[in-house]
């Protein structure tokens, strides 16, 4: 069975070709024009396989597609291929056991959201799909993704992210630790997940010095429209802003370089899943690896190397290790 990203392209141009009466279809113009349709839709241009093809014309056949009624008409040593009913469609037929699989596999996925405010709608959805397609009970939920239902802020949510579409300015009453709460006038472009807690990113008028600014969901009050003109993201590329950070704190310092010896016990945890982007292996022996990381040091990166202390010994840079050094004793003075 077909199963890259690309199938449901490929079929939908086997499709046109098989219901097209004024052409006929040769395998290699089938490979053409699946070749097209990849590249219309996907920029590709490396074109698709003759066996490829094949495969999807099998597939489109079998049960486990849609058992199209194909006609293939011998012309000299060639074949062509066509629809025995030109009316014929795979797009007016019931889902196939294959795509009825891929609904299963999206709805359980979706699940996953119903407790998130701007997917309010979602649960009216599912209950009609699951209804129509009669998949209630009919696999096992086997994914999970992190989420707290409970964290504080999330009710903002749903009207954050319409202001950011929207391109609406907001007042946000905003408390900080310990402190009371103040209002800002705040011009919204970005949210971010970190450590299952939603952040906020954007322009706030009252931190001139900043072009972007960071608010925690769950420190946020109260929130309402300003009427003012909204001030669009010119600076900053979010696609690349935290990519010298680990987590969401991106202070206005330039990268640094982080050397780390770990304990060869640990270093496939740390293999697998990196702490950062740019990490590199500098040397391996046989009690532990040698790591090379570059970016911005932040709090996020303390906290992350503080799991691994007791396996972890900071070569570089200096002020690195003593602030880890003066964290692990006030640890130790705490828990004595």
């Amino acid at each position: 069975m077909p199963t890259n990203k690309h199938a449901q392209i490929r079929y939908q141009a086997l499709d046109r070709c098989f219901r097209n009466p004024g052409r006929r279809y040769f395998i290699e113009n089938l490979v053409g024009a699946c070749s097209d349709a990849i590249y219309e839709h996907a920029g590709i241009a490396n074109g698709v396989k003759k066996r490829q093809v094949q495969d999807d014309i099998a597939f489109m056949e079998s049960e486990a597609g849609w058992s199209i009624p194909l006609a293939k008409i011998r012309d000299g040593k060639r074949v062509y291929y066509r629809y025995e009913d030109f009316r014929y469609s795979i797009n007016s037929q019931p889902l196939n056991e294959t795509e009825l699989n891929q609904l299963k596999e999206t709805i359980y996925t979706l699940t996953r959201f119903k407790g998130m405010p701007q997917f309010g709608w979602m649960e009216e959805i599912l209950a009609r799909l699951e209804h129509t397609f009669k998949l209630k009970g009919a696999t096992v939920n086997a994914v999970d993704f992190e989420h707290n239902p409970y964290l504080k802020g999330l009710n903002f949510f749903s009207d954050i992210f319409n202001a950011i579409v929207n391109k609406q300015p907001l007042r946000i009453d905003y408390k900080k630790f310990n402190k009371d709460a103040k209002e800002y006038i705040f011009h919204p472009y970005f949210l971010k997940q970190y450590n299952n807690r939603w952040f906020l990113f954007g322009l706030c008028e009252h931190i001139e010095k900043r072009p972007v600014t960071s608010l925690a969901l769950d420190r946020i009050e109260q929130i309402a429209c300003a009427n003012i003109p909204y001030i669009e993201n010119v600076d900053v590329d979010f696609s690349e802003y935290f990519e010298d950070v680990v987590g969401v704190s991106v202070l206005e310092k330039a990268p640094e370089q982080v050397i780390l010896e770990i304990d060869n016990v640990l270093f496939p945890y740390v293999e697998t899943k990196p702490l950062h982007g740019s990490q590199k292996i500098k040397s391996i022996n046989q009690q532990a690896t040698t790591i090379e990381l570059k970016l911005i040091i932040n709090y996020e990166l303390e906290n992350l190397l503080l799991a691994y202390i007791d396996k972890v010994r900071i070569v570089a840079p200096d002020h690195l290790r003593e602030k880890m050094l003066s964290r692990v004793r006030e640890a130790i003075r705490k828990n004595s």
